[in-house]
């Protein structure tokens, strides 16, 4: 794996994820907003669900995200006869030393894309729940500790489009954020149709960053100060959701955020100001992760929901 540059290691803050963005921004072409967010993602230790159609940059992106943050990197293609020990390990007797030895799956890497999670069997999707929650793997009696940093992107097709097991909301829950990438805009499309397949460019990319290093930058994220100011937006935020019972955009939530969405919110609106370059949380913060933090918390899908998110940040007074 390539060192990332000695010189990034003194560098500032901002220089140094302004330097992370800028790299993923050569090979996702014009999607600044859902790059960052994804990386923001990332900074508050949630894990990613991308709704997208097929060659918009899902796994690209993934494949980027490891190469840059110098993190080992694993793809799982979820299909309908994916098992459980497929994802995690599994533990094979060896004659040798007659005894059983584990063999890891795949999980156990820093990011991990879940590709297509949607056409696995509930009992393969539920696998990663332990995983996603609480970082460790539990098979045979034993306990296993996942990679720190530990990070899931899992892609799925829209919902017209989607496999036999769609996610179930407790599955959805795990995921801090949901997002599209779309089509790119035509001057990105050109530049793409121009420059051949991106992909063939991370191999080549220098590793920006460490576990370490990254960590740390979670770290920092942790640590920005919220005001009770701020905390009375969010609260107004959160109560809106629970209350759409009638009519209009944003009627028909499932049952509103809950108080652990509002703490995943919190988490995401700190990264996301750590990424403009402040140790404090401001309203645009928590404004630019809510729609990716609540859609697919919402009724109808990550689409819909998005949709009802950003039409609540309307009618929500700031403080």
């Amino acid at each position: 794996m390539t060192v990332r540059p000695l010189s990034l290691d003194t560098a500032p803050l901002g220089d140094q994820l302004a330097a992370v963005l800028a790299q993923l921004e050569r090979i996702i072409v014009g999607k600044q907003h859902p790059l960052k967010l994804a990386f923001a993602c990332l900074l508050a230790r949630g894990h990613l669900l991308i709704e997208d159609i097929p060659g918009v940059g899902k796994s690209t992106l993934a494949q980027a995200l490891a190469a840059t943050l110098g993190l080992k990197y694993a793809r799982v293609q979820f299909t309908s006869d994916l098992l459980p020990a497929d994802v995690l390990g599994v533990s094979i007797f060896d004659t040798h030393a007659q005894a059983f030895r584990f063999h890891s799956g795949p999980i156990f890497n820093s990011i991990v894309l879940a590709d297509e999670i949607n056409r696995a069997p509930p009992k393969t999707q539920s696998a990663l729940l332990e995983a996603m929650e609480e970082r460790q793997v539990s098979q045979d009696g034993q306990t296993r500790l996942l990679p720190d940093p530990f990070f899931i992107i899992a892609t799925q097709n829209p919902v017209e489009q989607v496999g036999a097991y769609p996610l179930p909301e407790s599955q959805l829950d795990r995921f801090l954020m949901s997002i599209e990438l779309g089509y790119p805009d035509a001057a990105a499309e050109r530049e793409l149709l121009m420059g051949g397949d991106r992909r063939a460019q991370i191999p080549r990319f220098a590793a920006l960053a460490d576990p370490p290093l990254l960590l740390g930058w979670q770290r920092e994220a942790a640590a920005a100060h919220i005001s009770p100011a701020l905390l009375d937006y969010v609260q107004a935020l959160l109560a809106a959701t629970r209350g759409n019972t009638g009519s209009g955009a944003d009627a028909g939530a499932r049952r509103g955020l809950s108080p652990r969405a509002g703490l995943l919110l919190l988490s995401a609106a700190r990264a996301w100001a750590l990424l403009c370059g402040r140790p404090m949380v401001l309203p645009e913060d928590v404004q630019a992760v809510f729609p990716a933090v609540a859609g697919h918390r919402l009724a109808g899908g990550a689409r819909t929901g998005a949709l009802q998110a950003q039409a609540l940040l309307r009618t929500v007074a700031l403080p």
